[in-house]
């Protein structure tokens, strides 16, 4: 490894941290840079992969033309074709004159396709007869045209699990994952999580002209310990949050906790000494499907102690003698309480069954929570979602909610 390259890579493009796989992962970018091979970096949300692609630009032999940065997930699938190959006029209702797409533009130089899993399948072939060929055919034509362009493409999604559920195709897999590069969580980056606070911290006091925040030791231990589901995203937006909100400049353990109370890190817990309490999770779902499934078993297990409790008491009425009912030889206790229309002593024999929460249900009412607390703004609402632009539009279609 080349720690000198290495280094000046951090410094241009302003990475903290010494984290091994983190330094691998900028290494192995700045030895591919030179070649034309395609480059697949993956790992989870908000970790930094979209500096992975400038640094294989930077040090490759396209370096002068174009670099083009493309989130596949914040177009619309109707219109993806057409941004990503260009369209012809009057290709389409709108189409009121010839559009060049981002493969057309960045010929000669680089382009990035971030969230590159959230393509259409359709649009997954044509990505792929881009990779072997160099050829595109824009919307609304039959002409063949010709790109030369370097791929790297990004995803925060296990693609081998998407291959199986035949959301991805695996020819375009193997295509785009010529030379891998992981991008390690923040959890996994030791001390690292010290630095990127000291940095987000002493920026934000620069750019607001007040004090740097500085950690307690009990709070170090939260932030070396807690999961950061949302990674190096997450610690700058919290960072950024404790710089305005905060009133001591020097930070504790509960200042911290305060603000890990949103859905993810409630179930999340900080490990307080003994062995760390972790969980991996390969996306925002799966998250979601463990906190509604531990809110069906709350909901259950009440719903049970209340049915034991209304049986208990139905089982005794208050207002007769327990005699009546003990010592009679062929009284049915539930059948004579009903002759005498007395209601509210009436066992209650009905079965128990138990409910299911529907995750759609619960899913259509947090976006409908999201848009309306954005005045309808998606951007914001899919942000504050943690989902793309592409997927909280395909779920508003979904449920109808335009």
């Amino acid at each position: 490894m080349d720690n000198d390259n290495v280094q000046r890579m951090k410094q241009r493009f302003q990475i903290v941290g010494n984290c091994p796989e983190l330094n691998r992962a900028i290494d192995v970018a700045i030895q591919v840079a030179p070649t034309d091979l395609s480059v697949l970096i993956t790992g989870e949300s908000g970790v930094g992969k979209e500096n992975i692609p400038k640094i294989i630009h930077a040090n490759s032999l396209r370096k002068s033309k174009q670099y083009i940065a493309v989130n596949c997930g914040s177009i619309p699938e109707g219109t993806v074709d057409s941004e990503l190959f260009g369209h012809e006029k009057g290709a389409f209702t709108g189409a009121v004159n010839e559009r060049k797409g981002y493969f057309d533009e960045a010929n000669g130089g680089t382009i990035f396709l971030d969230e590159v899993a959230e393509l259409p399948m359709a649009t997954q072939a044509r990505l792929l007869r881009v990779l072997e060929t160099g050829e595109f055919i824009k919307v609304g034509s039959s002409k063949v045209e010709k790109t030369n362009v370097r791929i790297v493409a990004a995803t925060n999604v296990d693609l081998q699990s998407a291959i199986e559920q035949g959301r991805f195709r695996e020819d375009l897999f193997y295509r785009l994952n010529t030379i891998p590069i992981k991008v390690p969580p923040l959890r996994e980056r030791g001390t690292d999580i010290l630095l990127l606070f000291r940095k987000f911290s002493a920026d934000c006091a620069e750019k607001y002209h007040m004090p740097p925040l500085q950690l307690a030791d009990d709070a170090r231990e939260v932030m070396m310990t807690y999961h950061w589901p949302g990674n190096v995203r997450q610690l700058k937006n919290i960072t950024e949050q404790m710089s305005i909100m905060a009133e001591s400049r020097v930070i504790t353990a509960e200042d911290i906790k305060e603000y890990l109370t949103d859905i993810r890190s409630s179930m999340l817990p900080v490990a307080t000494g003994g062995a760390q309490q972790t969980h991996s999770f390969e996306n925002e779902r799966e998250i979601l499907y463990k906190v509604l499934f531990d809110l069906r078993r709350d909901v259950t297990e009440l719903k049970e102690q209340m049915n034991s409790m209304s049986s208990r008491s139905a089982a005794v009425p208050q207002h007769q003698p327990v005699s009546i009912i003990t010592n009679s030889p062929t009284a049915e206790p539930a059948a004579h309480l009903k002759a005498e229309g007395d209601d509210e002593d009436i066992l209650d024999t009905e079965v128990y069954v138990e409910e299911t929460l529907s995750l759609d249900e619960v899913e259509k009412d947090m976006i409908k929570r999201a848009l309306a607390k954005h005045n309808g703004r998606r951007k914001n609402a899919a942000k504050d979602l943690n989902i793309s632009e592409r997927t909280l539009y395909r779920k508003i279609k979904e449920y109808n909610l335009e």
